[in-house]
């Protein structure tokens, strides 16, 4: 009776779905149950072919600069918001809402360009959001006049359409692009695009649009800006429809095969969203990811008015601390990224991040205003370092708690919480400014921040999408052999 070594032929339909399995319990946890063979095993998951393509990279940095782009628009109001509150003859409330239309925007649309993602695909979403993108940047285009806020503000509202857009896909670009070794780098250098944009949107309008006196001088400056967003958002639009792709022709992981065998009619996307609000792990997530996120946006969209408080005229240097902020949470989020996808730790790395969050916070809060800019800075790239590093995280950590179900579902649901937050906190933290000052504002914050720490302590990890590529690599192991009896 000799052993020979032999692969096992495995088919290639799929008898039971993933989808399946995930809300099942494992085989052996019962007394009943019996162990299974090999060929049974193989049956519950046959292995696929996998692949990993080099335009891959191509297709992240493709939807980076367009991500980059988008985030640019949004910010480009509010980090001189004195010069702008001074050309269009507005109050702090409707220069606040140049920012916040992109929070608004989002909550109502986000449950159709989900359903947007899931049935037409990844490469629809992204051309469709890249061309209203560009459009609401030619539009603006027009609006450098005094009597024009209605028409930049409409400009700034097509604009905010495209960040639906964007939000969620990260987490579903790595997944069908990336293996199961990167899909959490890849995901953070997703968010790197929308980060760069902001740091872009932090340094670059008040180098653009000086604050001078003459409002002539001023409206050609602004005119100048207008023109370089919209050249630029052109240029993706163009890359994108030419270059973009929906998916490569073989899986990159062992999940994104066994997703692709599963039936159409399998999927219900109402059924899912019921499902992931059943979820209470994921349901915490969602609260807690939009107390920490909700405070980022706050935080920058008031961040001019934080600095001029504290320190007249230095509109220059309030965007360089914003870009200190993002470059910090840059490095933070690819650190993190790499970290997942070497221990897969995502409750403990999560917790500690947002501890660290608050720490940075209370940092900046109490330092503010000790009249010493490099202090600023110091606490402002600690502060972003581990708050805006937190961004990957959480889709991430989503995506499995969440496993099989859409990754541009549950990131839609994340950031639906980030902008009902950020348009409350954006508000609130207002006008506490205008009645308070600073100082009060930042607390605002920080309470909040300590009651997404707790939040976040009560998540109960349950790694689903990391159990069922593990059961892939088990069942490799048991049917790679077989025993033959001669």
């Amino acid at each position: 009776s000799p052993l020979v070594n032999q692969p096992a032929v495995i088919g290639s339909n799929l008898q039971n779905s993933l989808r399946e399995y995930a809300h099942c319990l494992p085989l052996g946890d019962g007394d009943d149950t019996l162990e299974p063979s090999a060929i049974d095993t193989a049956r519950l998951f046959p292995l696929m072919e996998t692949r990993l393509y080099k335009r891959r990279w191509v297709m992240l940095f493709i939807f980076s600069a367009y991500s980059m782009s988008n985030a640019f628009m949004w910010l480009q109001y509010g980090i001189i918001s004195n010069i702008f509150m001074r050309f269009y003859s507005i109050g702090t409330l409707a220069i606040d809402w140049l920012s916040m239309i992109y929070f608004l925007t989002y909550i109502p649309l986000i449950l159709p360009v989900m359903w947007l993602l899931d049935n037409r695909g990844i490469r629809d979403v992204v051309v469709v959001g890249s061309a209203y993108n560009c459009i609401g940047a030619w539009i603006k285009t027009g609006s450098a006049d005094p009597s024009m806020f209605a028409l930049t503000f409409f400009g700034q509202f097509v604009c905010s359409v495209a960040t639906v857009y964007i939000l969620g896909i990260p987490s579903r670009l790595a997944s069908l692009w990336f293996g199961q070794q990167e899909v959490s780098t890849a995901c953070s250098i997703g968010v790197l695009g929308n980060q760069l944009g902001i740091a872009i949107g932090f340094l670059v309008p008040p180098i653009l649009v000086p604050n001078v006196d003459d409002m002539d001088e001023l409206a050609h400056h602004i005119s100048i800006m207008f023109y370089i967003s919209a050249g630029m958002a052109t240029a993706i639009l163009v890359l994108v429809v030419i270059v973009f792709q929906e998916k490569p022709e073989i899986p990159p992981s062992q999940a994104q095969a066994q997703a692709r065998n599963m039936q159409p009619d399998e999927y219900s996307y109402t059924a899912s969203i019921l499902s992931l609000l059943r979820n209470k792990p994921f349901m915490l997530l969602v609260v807690s990811y939009g107390l920490n996120v909700g405070c980022f946006y706050a935080i920058s969209t008031l961040l001019n008015r934080m600095i001029i408080e504290h320190y007249p005229g230095e509109e220059v240097n309030a965007g360089r601390i914003g870009l200190t902020i993002v470059i910090a949470g840059m490095a933070g989020s690819l650190i993190c990224g790499i970290w997942l996808d070497k221990t897969k730790t995502y409750k403990q790395t999560t917790l500690a991040v947002y501890i660290l969050s608050l720490t940075g916070m209370l940092a900046y809060t109490f330092t503010l205003n000790l009249g010493h800019l490099w202090v600023v800075f110091v606490t402002a790239g600690v502060l972003g370092f581990f708050m805006t590093g937190y961004l990957p995280l959480g889709f991430e950590y989503a995506v499995e708690l969440t496993y099989p179900e859409s990754e541009g579902t549950s990131s839609g649901l994340l950031n639906c919480s980030a902008q009902i937050f950020g348009i409350i906190f954006t508000i609130a933290q207002g006008k506490i400014m205008d009645y308070w000052g600073t100082l009060a504002g930042n607390i605002f914050l920080c309470i909040f921040l300590l009651i997404g720490t707790v939040v976040t302590g009560f998540i109960k990890s349950d790694l689903r999408r990391q159990k069922a590529n593990q059961q892939v690599e088990v069942q490799t192991v048991s049917v790679s052999t077989t025993v033959c009896v001669t």
